[in-house]
């Protein structure tokens, strides 16, 4: 049956890729493939942050996709999960992968086919290599960098050879190169901050300077990296030590911390692309969990000083200004609720006393199940607050029935009636997200989290005032 079964998967890649082949000329590029158990009609295709196209699989879940004018370098692709790629103009590449087994069943053939992968290759080396890290960002330096050095020679020899046999240009071995270096930077500059946590232990170690070396072959302008994950993962690990004090724990959430990193950031980077994407990056997270207007606007200011990218100062310009509107002293946005018997409510009005809003989706099963049950403990503690649960999906049936079938109580359950003016308008950016009012409709905290060790402080915090 097993045999059967491969033969019939055999025949089928071979006929689509004939089909594939047939698509192609000498002078296009195509990327095509298979999308085994979809969960979604498209594969979408991007160049660094520059949407290309949206590709709808075909009634077998196949698609081909032809790209105008390629140039030589990096792309992405998207199916719920992302993973890069490398085209050269002229490439027919061709991918298979299931989504049960996202990045490990990832496979490429056709023309281009050896060095993507390669890329996956060593993607799928780092991901073993993380498991095994935890217990050597224990070890005292010398022995850290003898482990690290261990595993790079693996990942070196295969790189090694892929050179010989394939002979690929210089633009790809700058690439090849990254995947394994910025890997064992960034391996070194976590170990540098889980060190750092350590100080004042018998388990903190004095860094000797030779260990840094690795820092003075950091490319800070790579065109050609700018958007390549483990280069991109690595310089924001770098940033976050550098702008830290050495006695200090990094927090990065801290107005002080960000503010001096941006800074270190336009001082050290030399693209500009790059430099727009990193700062924006980190502004954007930094707005939506910051809870002072004061220093929101002060992080814009600098944003706009360095950013010089149009669409990054109008993306983020909105979401200051929403962010703004969430901190302490201003009144939550009125929007329409649906209830459960369908009708329409303002949701000032639900309003009768301090109250908790915390949102949730029954598209994750999960996290709806324990958002609840932590907005039930607190609520227990806490009953001088109300805590109200929002759905933020479209579907009212569904949202219904979840309501219904889990025994929530309906008087405290509501439905955004324009989804997408909420989300905007409340910045409902992350699942676990929180906002808190007084009983006047004043926000409290606009930027809270249910799950936070520090929630219960802030809810005491209010009462005690």
């Amino acid at each position: 049956m097993v045999k059967n079964l491969l033969f019939i998967f055999l025949i089928t890649l071979s006929f689509f890729s004939c089909k594939f082949q047939e698509n192609s000329t000498s002078s296009g590029t195509y990327v095509g493939g298979e999308i085994v158990n979809p969960k979604g009609d498209y594969v979408v295709f991007y160049r660094g942050e520059q949407l290309l196209d949206s590709i709808k699989l075909d009634k077998n879940n196949h698609f081909i996709y032809q790209i105008e004018n390629p140039k030589k370098g990096l792309y992405s692709f998207s199916h719920k999960e992302y993973q890069v790629f490398y085209l050269e103009p002229s490439d027919s590449l061709m991918l298979r992968v299931n989504t049960i087994d996202f990045d490990e069943s990832l496979s490429y053939t056709g023309s281009g086919a050896e060095r993507n992968n390669f890329l996956m290759d060593m993607f799928l080396h780092n991901e073993k290599e993380i498991t095994l890290m935890p217990q050597l960002y224990k070890l005292n330096p010398v022995e850290f960098e003898k482990a690290l050095d261990s595993l790079k020679s693996i990942r070196t020899a295969i790189y090694t050879e892929f050179v010989n046999k394939q002979e690929p240009d210089e633009a790809f071995k700058e690439v090849a190169e990254a995947s394994i270096n910025y890997d064992y930077y960034s391996k070194k500059e976590i170990y540098i901050t889980a060190n750092r946590r350590r100080k004042g232990t018998n388990r903190y170690f004095e860094i000797p300077q030779e260990f840094f070396e690795y820092r003075n072959n950091i490319d800070f302008g790579s065109e050609t990296l700018r958007f390549y994950f483990p280069y991109y993962r690595f310089l924001f690990r770098y940033f976050d030590n550098i702008a830290t004090d050495e006695d200090l724990v990094i927090n990065k959430n801290s107005f002080d911390h960000n503010y001096k990193k941006i800074e270190l950031i336009d001082k050290k980077i030399t693209n500009d692309s790059l430099k727009n994407s990193m700062v924006k990056n980190i502004v954007g997270r930094y707005l939506l969990n910051c809870n002072e207007k004061n220093e929101q606007e002060k992080m814009l200011e600098l944003f706009l000083k360095i950013n010089t990218n149009q669409e990054h100062q109008k993306e983020i310009k909105e979401v200051a200004q929403a962010c703004m509107k969430l901190t302490p002293g201003h009144k939550i946005t009125n929007l329409l609720l649906v209830t459960y018997e369908n009708t329409l409510k303002d949701l000032q009005t639900i309003i009768n006393k301090p109250t908790v809003f915390y949102f949730w989706s029954v598209k994750s099963v999960n996290h709806y199940k324990s958002i609840h049950k932590k907005a039930n403990e607190l609520n227990s503690k806490y009953p001088e607050y109300d805590f109200i649960g929002i759905n933020t999906d479209t579907n009212f049936n569904n949202w219904k029935a979840v309501v219904k079938r889990q025994g929530y109580n309906v008087a405290k359950e509501f439905k955004f009636n324009n989804l997408s003016k909420a989300e905007k308008e409340l910045v409902i950016y992350s699942v676990n997200k929180a906002i808190i009012v007084d009983k006047n409709a004043t926000i409290i905290n606009g930027s809270a989290n249910l799950f936070n060790p520090n929630i219960e402080q802030i809810l005491l915090g209010y009462l005690n005032e």
